[in-house]
C-alpha cells in the first residue's frame, strides 16, 4: 500500500458518518458525479448524496466528490428562449465597457473594471 493510499484510509473522521465512502476510480456502477450525469443530459432530479469518492493528495486533504443514482436522475430541462435571451443580455453586459459603452468583443476583466483599450490608453497605437 502506497503512502499516499494509506493517509486517505487513515482519515481520522469521515466528512459524513453515513455516507459510503470509496477510493478514486473505485466507484460502484450506477454512480456517477454532477458532472458526469450532465455529460449523460441527467441531472440529480432532487435526491440527496448517495456516496463519496476520496481522491487523496500529497501534503493536503483529499478531494471529495459526491456520487449520486444514475438510474434516479432525472433529465436536463431544455433551455428556454426566455432563457436563451437572458443569458445573452447576461453575456452583453459583462462584455460591454462601462467607460467607452461599446462591445469590446470579450468578457471584462474584473480586476480592471474596464476594456483593455480604456485601462492602458498609451499602449494603443495610433492607426
Amino acid at each position: 500500500m502506497t503512502v499516499t493510499y494509506g493517509k486517505c484510509l487513515a482519515q481520522p473522521a469521515p466528512r459524513s458518518a453515513t455516507l459510503p465512502q470509496h477510493i478514486w476510480r473505485c466507484a460502484p456502477e450506477g454512480m456517477a458525479t454532477r458532472r458526469q450525469l450532465r455529460a449523460l443530459g441527467l441531472r440529480p432530479g432532487g435526491q440527496g448524496v448517495q456516496a463519496e469518492v476520496i481522491r487523496p493528495r500529497y501534503r493536503r486533504g483529499p478531494l471529495v466528490a459526491y456520487l449520486y443514482r444514475i438510474d434516479l436522475a432525472k433529465p436536463v430541462r431544455p433551455m428556454t428562449s426566455r432563457k436563451w435571451g437572458a443569458l445573452a443580455l447576461a453575456m452583453l453586459a459583462r462584455r460591454t465597457c462601462p467607460e467607452c459603452h461599446q462591445d469590446a468583443g470579450y468578457c471584462i476583466p474584473k480586476s480592471l473594471g474596464m476594456c483593455v483599450t480604456c485601462a492602458y490608453p498609451e499602449d494603443q497605437y495610433a492607426a
